[in-house]
Parts: structure tokens; C-alpha cells; sequence
């Protein structure tokens, strides 16, 4: 609506939708919005830990109130420590209810103004465009609050939205400026790839000669795509980017290699310290539930599992039906889904299945924690135990075709064919292998019992002398424990 009011207002060129961030005037001031419905950057943006916007604007339709996707969107914007304004939209629809909002914001720890809180609430109409003028002029009344202010005279730095290779365009990022003023001509640099700008375009598609801040552009000409997230900034010419980008592109290398190589604190702590984390395995997990009060409760109960040996992390929590996106979510992080007095969606079962994804239900929580704790628990390496099956003593040594058998006469427990031996003499081991033959007479056996005779061979060993003893043993996998 925001943007079709823009139009209407006699702006030149119908809206191309493939930049992501858009840009309006109102009372001589600029303000730029920064589209994430369905936003494939965000994710990215959120995990690089990109605080691109100052203020997010938190749309609840005021019939649904808060869904399981505004939550997400909420947590995005606490983890970027942004300002938040909620904006009520649908309040003309039947089934509005404000007050239900602004009751839900205040369980969420925002409350809103006229509720004794400090998160400004505007009630909006998008299809009727009520309210639209109330929340611009609340957003400038927020952007002066928070005093934002940017110098257009210093060199050119900002934050890459999104980056895609475009047919016959080659790479292209979408940016916003965030100091500075951006010029066609200006070389830049972004982490292993640079530019020296052929052409901007902004949000209308149409090309432009330079960008303030808080101006989005797409720029053309890049030698890569950069990743969404990452900082751009503008250098003295093209060779110094490209010299820059390799460094970063050479840091990059390094730092993998490292990462995969040994420690940079060398001190036998740190090194032990590092052995540990990288061996240490963590499961992850998405948790939902029917209501708040069951993700607080599971969230904890799951954080409280402490073990040395492998760590347990809670990738989302959330409330609701377990849906196609959770599955995603799993699937991306390599995560279990734990639903917790909650159903699946339709669907949801075969997608998953699709997936690779395990989805588990629960009606108890103890029950719930029990079968996490074995979840923890079959992600260690088993403990190997070896048990001792029998044992016999070499009393002579017989030629064959292939070399020499052992005869031998069984002193304790048993010898099975095939099972782990070991040659020992005195104190000393000679050979360890399997026994791959065992014969009584000139019989095979499978195996024979104390007090019997019989001809033993290992596997690659021939060296047999009177008096050596040959062990025989398995060994037996036992569960770890946390």
C-alpha cells in the first residue's frame, strides 16, 4: 500500500519487485523499507549478524494476531537489538481484535505504549489505507528519538541485501548505502569480490548517478556475488579493490585451513580445550509446543541436559502445529523435531520423510527428556569392553600348505572360529588377528570347548613356538553414558 500511495503521487515507472528495498519521501525526509516476506537474504543477513535496518515494523493482522512466522520475525528483530513499532493491520476485517494484540505483545515482553509499555502501535487498514500516514509519521517520530544521522561526505560504505547472477546482467548485489554517497565510477570492495560501479538502478528499476545513505541500489558489475550481509566499502580505485578482494579471498583460505588445522593457543589447555569441542557432537533440536508456558518448560528442560561429552542445542522453540517449514529448518541444521502436546500439519509426515527428518511427539514431558537424553546418549561412540573367551597353550607346530598350524590343547572358556585372537609369549604379544582356521582331528570345528585338543591357525601368522599361549576374546560395544 505504502508503495502504490508512492506511485500514485505521480512517481515515474511502475515498481519492479526483484530489489528487495524500497524508498519513499514524506515531509522532505527519505525513508527506506527494507522488504523480508519470504526474504531468502534475511535468513543470511540474521546469521551474519547484519543489523541492516534501525527500525522493524512488526505487521500482526489483528484477526490471526500473533502467528508462528510474526514470532520469528520478532525474534529476528530482538537478536538485531533493533526498535520495534507493531503495526495492527486488518483492523477492518470481522474478527478484529486490538485489545487480543496488544495482549499478546505484552506476554512477548513488548507492550505497547498506551499499555504502560514503550513500543509504539499503529492500527492500520492496508487494502483501505487508514492508519498508513499515522505510521509514517511514527516512524519519523522514531528515527528523530533515536537521533540517525549519517555523514553522505565521507567514502561510501553499506551492507549488501541480496546478490544474484542475473542473465546478461552477470553479478549484481542490491545494497544500501549506510555512510557516504555512492557514485557510478566508484570501485568497491565487499570480502573477495569488487566492483568498479558500470551502473546503478534503484527501487523503480530506473538508472541513477549516485546513492546517499540509506539508499538501496543495485549495482552491476561485480566480479563475484558477495554474500548477503556482508560490508561493502568504497576504495581509491579498481587495482586497490582488486588487491583487497584477493587478501580477503587469501584470508578466507587461511582461515578454513586454520579452522580445520591446530589452535592458534598453542598452551596444552587450549589444546585439549580444542580437541574437545571439535570432538564433542551436538544434537539439535526444534521444539513446538501447544502453548508458551510447554516451550519455556521444554526449552529449559532441554537446556538444563549437561554432559562433557556432547552438547545439545535448541535450534528453535516455538508454538503451533509442526509445519512444512519446521521440517526445512531440520532438515538445513541437521536438527531433530520435537512436538510437545502438538499435532503435525497435513503433509507434514510424508515431507519429512522426504527430508530425512525425524519428527517425535510427546504427552509427558519426563518422557520427552528421557528419550532426548537417549537421543544424546546414541550420538557418542559406544564404549568397547573386551571380554575374554578362552584361552589355549601351544603344545606343537604342524606344516600345512600355506604355512604352520598350532596344535594346541584349550586350558579355559572356549576357542570359536573367527572370533579376535591373540599369539602371546611370556609376557610379550607376538601377533594379534582372528583365528581363521580350527580343526579337531582333521575336522573343521566352529568351536572347541577346556580340555580338548586342537589345530588353531591366525590369520597371517605363522610363527608358532611350544609354549605360547593364544587368547581369544571379543569385544563387546556398550552404550555410553552422559
Amino acid at each position: 500500500t505504502i508503495r502504490k500511495t508512492e506511485v500514485a503521487a505521480g512517481e515515474a515507472g511502475g515498481i519492479t519487485q526483484h530489489i528487495g528495498a524500497y524508498q519513499i519521501e514524506r515531509e522532505g525526509r527519505k525513508i527506506t523499507f527494507l522488504d523480508t516476506p519470504g526474504h531468502s537474504a534475511f535468513n543470511k543477513m540474521r546469521s551474519r549478524g547484519a543489523n541492516a535496518t534501525d527500525i522493524a515494523i512488526l505487521v500482526v493482522a489483528a484477526d490471526d494476531g500473533f502467528m508462528p512466522q510474526t514470532d520469528e520475525a520478532l525474534r529476528y528483530a530482538k537478536e538485531a537489538k533493533v526498535a520495534i513499532i507493531v503495526a495492527i493491520n486488518k483492523t477492518d476485517v470481522k474478527g478484529a481484535n486490538i485489545d487480543r494484540v496488544k495482549l499478546q505483545m505484552q506476554e512477548r515482553g513488548i507492550p505497547s505504549e498506551d499499555w504502560g509499555g514503550d513500543t509504539i502501535t499503529v492500527p492500520v487498514s492496508a487494502l483501505k489505507g487508514d492508519g498508513i500516514e499515522n505510521l509514517l509519521e511514527n516512524i519519523l517520530l522514531q528515527a528523530d528519538v533515536l537521533e540517525l544521522k549519517a555523514n553522505p561526505k565521507a567514502p561510501a560504505s553499506g551492507v549488501v541485501i541480496e546478490a544474484e547472477i542475473e542473465v546478461g546482467r552477470g553479478s549484481t548485489a542490491t545494497v544500501i548505502v549506510e555512510r557516504g554517497t555512492l557514485r557510478v565510477g566508484d570501485a568497491l570492495v565487499c570480502g573477495p569480490a569488487y566492483t568498479k560501479v558500470k551502473a546503478l538502478f534503484d527501487d523503480k528499476g530506473g538508472q541513477v548517478k549516485s546513492a546517499g545513505p540509506a539508499t538501496p541500489v543495485k549495482i552491476i558489475g561485480w566480479s563475484g556475488p558477495p554474500d548477503a550481509g556482508a560490508k561493502f566499502k568504497a576504495v581509491k580505485n579498481e587495482r586497490e579493490a582488486k588487491g583487497l578482494a584477493e587478501e580477503n579471498a587469501q584470508a578466507l583460505k587461511k582461515q578454513v585451513v586454520a579452522d580445520a588445522g591446530a589452535p592458534k593457543d598453542t598452551s596444552i589447555d587450549a589444546l585439549f580445550a580444542s580437541i574437545a569441542a571439535t570432538q564433542k557432537k551436538i544434537l539439535k533440536v526444534v521444539v513446538k509446543c501447544d502453548v508458551y508456558g510447554s516451550v519455556e518448560a521444554v526449552r529449559g528442560l532441554l537446556e538444563g541436559i549437561k554432559s562433557d561429552k556432547v552438547g545439545l542445542e535448541v535450534v528453535a522453540a516455538d508454538v503451533g502445529l509442526v509445519s512444512k517449514n519446521d521440517v526445512l529448518l531440520a532438515s538445513t541444521s541437521g536438527a531433530l523435531v520435537i512436538g510437545f502436546n502438538t499435532k503435525n500439519e497435513n503433509g507434514v509426515p510424508a515431507f519429512a520423510k522426504h527430508h530425512g527428518v525425524t519428527i517425535q511427539h510427546y504427552s509427558i514431558i519426563y518422557e520427552l527428556a528421557d528419550k532426548v537424553k537417549e537421543a544424546l546418549a546414541d550420538l557418542l561412540e559406544p564404549e568397547l569392553k573386551e571380554v575374554k573367551l578362552g584361552g589355549a597353550e601351544v603344545r606343537a607346530t604342524f606344516p600345512i600348505a600355506k604355512g604352520f598350524v598350532a596344535g594346541c590343547l584349550v586350558t579355559e572358556g572356549k576357542i570359536t572360529r573367527n572370533a579376535k585372537a591373540r599369539v602371546r609369549r611370556g609376557r610379550e604379544v607376538v601377533h594379534e588377528s582372528s583365528i581363521a582356521t580350527l580343526r579337531r582331528f582333521k575336522d573343521d570345528a566352529n568351536e572347541v570347548r577346556a580340555g580338548l585338543e586342537c589345530g588353531i591357525r591366525l590369520d597371517g601368522f605363522d610363527g608358532y613356538e611350544q609354549g605360547d599361549l593364544i587368547e581369544c576374546f571379543e569385544i563387546q560395544k556398550i552404550r555410553a553414558s552422559l
